[in-house]
Order: C-alpha cells, then sequence, then structure tokens
C-alpha cells in the first residue's frame, strides 16, 4: 500500500509562484508513473501533468504548458510540481497520484493524495 501526502498549497496572488510536493510512502516512487491532477469546485477532476519515469517524458495540459514543471525525485521518494506565473483559473484542489502508466485520466491511477488547495487571486 502508497500513502501519498501533499503540501506546498495556498493563497498567492496572479503571477506568483508556488511548488507542491507528495511525498510517498509504502513503496518507491520508482516503481510508478506520477500524474497532477486538479479540481475546481463543480468541475469534474482535470488532468495536469504526468510522467512515466525518472527522466523520461513529462505531458502538460495545453491549459499549463510552459509554467508549470512535474518533476520528481526518487532518492526523496517525492513528486513536485513547480507552479509558474499563476492565474486565477488555476484555482483549484490539487491532486498527485502514482499508477502503472502515464494516463491522462484519473482512473488511470491506483494512490492518491490528499489535496491540497491553491487559491489565485487576481
Amino acid at each position: 500500500q502508497v500513502q501519498l501526502v501533499d503540501s506546498g498549497g495556498g493563497l498567492v496572488q496572479a503571477g506568483d509562484s508556488l511548488r507542491l510536493s507528495c511525498v510517498a510512502s509504502g513503496r518507491t516512487i520508482s516503481l510508478y508513473a506520477m500524474g497532477w491532477f486538479r479540481q475546481a469546485p463543480g468541475k469534474e477532476r482535470e488532468f495536469v501533468a504526468s510522467n512515466r519515469w525518472a527522466g523520461g517524458r513529462t505531458r502538460y495540459s495545453e491549459s499549463v504548458k510552459g509554467r508549470f514543471t512535474a518533476s520528481r525525485d526518487n532518492a526523496q521518494n517525492t513528486v513536485y510540481l513547480q507552479m509558474n506565473n499563476l492565474r486565477p483559473e488555476d484555482t483549484a484542489v490539487y491532486y498527485c497520484a502514482l499508477g502503472s502508466s502515464d494516463s491522462d485520466t484519473p482512473r488511470g491511477y491506483d494512490y492518491w493524495g490528499q489535496g491540497i488547495q491553491v487559491t489565485v487571486s487576481s
């Protein structure tokens, strides 16, 4: 069993940056693809980024491409999401996830963090 704990969210202004962290315990993250998703109030959970393994291809949604960077540190058993030039429309609860493939759909992942709020004011 894998447990994931998200941290690093908060309230920022448009144009600011945040880095989300997601620490895994129970198994090494090197065995898994990682994903980041977000969910705004009244909306479905949407894909943000995914990566199959360290040094491999990282995919991004069009809405965050060029502003967000997903990465992993297998030695620290941690995945990260660096978010730059944040916009009000980035406001959502963000979730990290681990799974067997770098899917862009939530059902492709087996383990989820608890979610962390990111709020961007204009």
